[in-house]
């Protein structure tokens, strides 16, 4: 009996060994890969600015005045992004139509308005990726077309471009693998603007300091 359990072993075993060599090895199931913020994007943002306008003669009587501006914006955005493990480095452009105005009345009973009729930036960019969520800082180079208006009996208006800087900090979410939604506040100083005016109105010099908050959805190609 022992010598039959023996042999019925040693034939299993024989039998067992060309099963498992002819068998190839099975592939355990493995984690799907993250999300990969490397790529060229366009999108659109819009979003809300506050800040304030701060007006000074520069001939004649002296003058200084400050508007609180505030409103709506709306524009597009495109960036290319290269992603190094977790680090996510990149560049962004934005270009933006805005609604973004305000006015006081002078102790002399002159209307001061200022109005941003649009406004961008060229931006460096730098994140943090967790799979598909990106948390960033971004800054760089502000401009926009900013109006100085006065209305004391006769008005005027006129408008330049004014160039500053930008910084601020965002977060992306990637919905699938070709759209990514986010968030992002921003603070601007465009620089002080010289305005040169028709008589009877004195010149003068702008500075605009803005905050925006706002809202992006991105196509990446």
């Amino acid at each position: 009996m022992h010598r039959l359990m023996v042999a019925s072993a040693g034939f299993l075993a024989a039998l067992a060994v060309p099963a498992f060599a002819a068998d190839p090895a099975v592939d355990l199931p493995m984690t799907a890969p993250g999300f990969d913020w490397t790529g060229y994007y366009a999108g659109m943002q819009a979003g809300y600015g506050w800040g304030r306008s701060d007006i000074s003669g520069t001939e004649g009587a002296p003058f200084s005045i400050s508007p609180d501006i505030d409103g709506g914006f709306v524009g597009g955005h495109v960036a290319g992004l290269w992603q190094f493990d977790q680090a996510v480095l990149g560049a962004e452009a934005d270009l933006n139509y805005s609604s973004i105005e305000g006015t006081t009345e002078s102790g002399l009973g002159s209307t001061f308005g200022t109005d941003v009729k649009w406004f961008g930036s060229v931006n460096a960019k730098a994140g943090y990726a967790m799979d598909r969520l990106l948390v960033y800082g971004v800054g760089g180079i502000a401009f926009a077309g900013i109006e100085t208006s006065q209305v004391a009996g006769p008005a005027f208006t006129t408008t330049r471009t004014n160039v500053g800087w930008t910084v601020g900090a965002g977060v992306d979410y990637a919905l699938t693998d070709k759209f990514v939604v986010g968030a992002q506040y921003r603070y601007y100083d465009f620089g002080s603007e010289h305005y040169d005016t028709p008589e009877p109105f004195n010149e003068r010099d702008q500075n605009v300091k803005l905050n925006t908050v706002g809202i992006n959805l991105s196509y990446k190609f």
